[in-house]
């Protein structure tokens, strides 16, 4: 089969990735074969390729948001059959065991797997799992649209309640890429007021026609209090930035798995009267199915680009560079 692979982590327009041949994988005990339809590009990927993310295995096949069909079925397989559409995400799989497995915070597991860095991806005509950490795709969405759900939606679901938003509250989003402008579809369909700050012009059209109450420059101040925050963008100068913009009791979520340096926060700008800053790691199985039914409710329209399985690598380009808005998404069947 072919699969694309990181070869050398550094900059992606100096090609880290490349178009490999591989065997096709035999799925395990536990494991089903997935044919891959389409696979979303994340940002996480390309922190894969450019090496902000530590290598955990020479020649990882990056991936996590993978829309495919059950090709086959290992042994104790039971719950999924051949030909079923199902989506693989980030969380390949947990310890089931320690202290946070067994109080429902799965995502904290002290031994987890990740799909497309521990264990190959969805930049490939097929790949195994754990059938247990498979999702079915809701009919609602074709393959294009529910590859970036996978992860870009999971995690900004996450964000959205770790920020802990109260109902019809103000919420400010900084940054608008792929999983933000499916984060605010949720809390717009919630009863949310949305405020969007972002660097991008196109971010911004895209924006106020998603229903943004307002659509400013990522380091402007929101016109009003925000009651929670979410930071999308990898940029740890908008921290101080986003606590200073919220109001008394107001909290802060940071979604992303890489963040740059963050400076000194001012503990009576940035903290004092409550403020909160909450990190995001990963999502539970719980997450994932909460988000995708969410999602049918708010009748969720992801933006997407498509690009051909030979252009993955113009993909990860055209996502460092900012060249298209909403998610991208690799067709990998013809």
């Amino acid at each position: 089969m072919r699969a694309w692979a990181v070869t050398t982590p550094g900059p992606i327009d100096s090609g880290p990735i490349e178009l490999v041949e591989r065997a096709v994988p035999a799925p395990g005990e536990g494991e089903v074969l997935v044919k891959v339809s389409v696979c979303g590009v994340c940002r996480t990927d390309l922190h894969l390729c450019e090496g902000d993310l530590p290598v955990h295995r020479s020649g990882t096949v990056p991936g996590h948001e993978v829309v495919g069909r059950v090709e086959a079925r290992g042994p104790g397989c039971a719950r999924l059959e051949p030909g079923e559409r199902v989506g693989v995400a980030w969380l390949a799989s947990t310890c089931g065991t320690c202290r946070f497995c067994t109080s429902g915070r799965e995502n904290l597991c002290v031994d987890p797997r990740f799909t497309g860095w521990d264990l190959d991806g969805g930049y490939a005509e097929y790949l195994v799992a754990r059938e247990d950490f498979v999702y079915r795709i809701p009919d609602p969405f074709d393959d294009d649209a529910a590859a970036p759900l996978l992860c870009a939606g999971i995690i900004g679901y996450r964000a959205l309640r770790r920020a802990e938003l109260p109902r019809g509250g103000r919420l400010g989003l900084y940054g608008f890429g792929g999983s933000a402008h499916l984060t605010a579809q949720v809390a717009i369909a919630e009863g949310a007021t949305v405020h969007v700050l972002t660097r991008s012009e196109p971010d911004k059209v895209l924006a106020e026609r998603l229903g943004a109450t307002s659509v400013r420059g990522a380091y402007d101040e929101p016109p009003e209090p925000l009651d929670s925050a979410i930071l999308f963008a990898p940029v740890g100068d908008l921290v101080p930035v986003a606590l200073a913009a919220l109001d008394r009791g107001g909290t802060l979520a940071v979604a992303g798995i890489h963040l740059s340096d963050v400076p000194p926060l001012d503990y009576q700008a940035h903290l004092f009267q409550e403020r909160s800053v909450r990190s995001v790691t990963a999502n539970t199985r719980a997450d994932g199915r909460d988000f995708l039914e969410a999602a049918v409710r708010a009748s969720i329209r992801p933006t997407t680009t498509v690009y051909a399985f030979e252009e993955a690598d113009r993909a990860l380009s055209d996502l460092a560079h900012d060249r298209f808005n909403g998610a991208a998404v690799i067709r990998v069947a013809a």
